[in-house]
């Protein structure tokens, strides 16, 4: 991980500046995950919110999530790599952030069970957890290891959870 100096040199700031906002590293990485991870998070859900059925919010949100994570990296790295594990602390709001897009999918599954016979024995929370786990393992993957760009990738997980 960064060190504080290494923040403060590329920020351009001085490390009494970043103590005044910061009581520690850790302060700083949960702040920056909850505001770049949380608007990531926001622009998914907005995207989803605009399809016309289930198929389309689940296809529309997770190809917005792919192609934020490969348009925008340095985020998607601190969401789906960096903060794993890193503290409690940091581990609470990733956790949160990846609570808000399951529990959106878990959503669209429940309301999809009575009339698509595809989601009509899938338990919505595990649906919910096992996509965002997928998604985001995948775009780990490709950020790390070239070969799949973002519509490609974004296509085929689309073929998975929302055919």
């Amino acid at each position: 991980m960064t060190s504080v100096d290494d923040v403060v040199t590329r920020a351009r700031v001085s490390k009494s500046a970043f103590y005044e906002f910061f009581e520690s590293k850790e302060h700083c990485f949960r702040e920056v995950l909850e505001e770049e991870g949380g608007a990531l998070i926001h622009e998914v859900l907005t995207e989803a919110a605009t399809g016309h059925d289930h198929h389309a919010r689940l296809r529309l949100g997770i190809s917005r999530f792919v192609r934020e994570c490969f348009s925008r990296p340095d985020v998607a790295r601190l969401l789906i790599v960096e903060s794993v594990g890193l503290s409690e602390g940091v581990e609470v709001v990733r956790r949160q952030l990846q609570a808000r897009f399951a529990d959106a999918v878990a959503e669209e599954v429940r309301h999809a069970m009575t009339h698509d016979a595809f989601y009509a024995d899938k338990d919505p929370a595990v649906f919910g957890r096992a996509v965002v786990g997928a998604v985001s393992d995948s775009v780990g993957y490709f950020l790390t290891h070239p070969g799949v760009d973002a519509e490609s990738l974004a296509s085929s997980l689309c073929v998975i959870f929302a055919p």
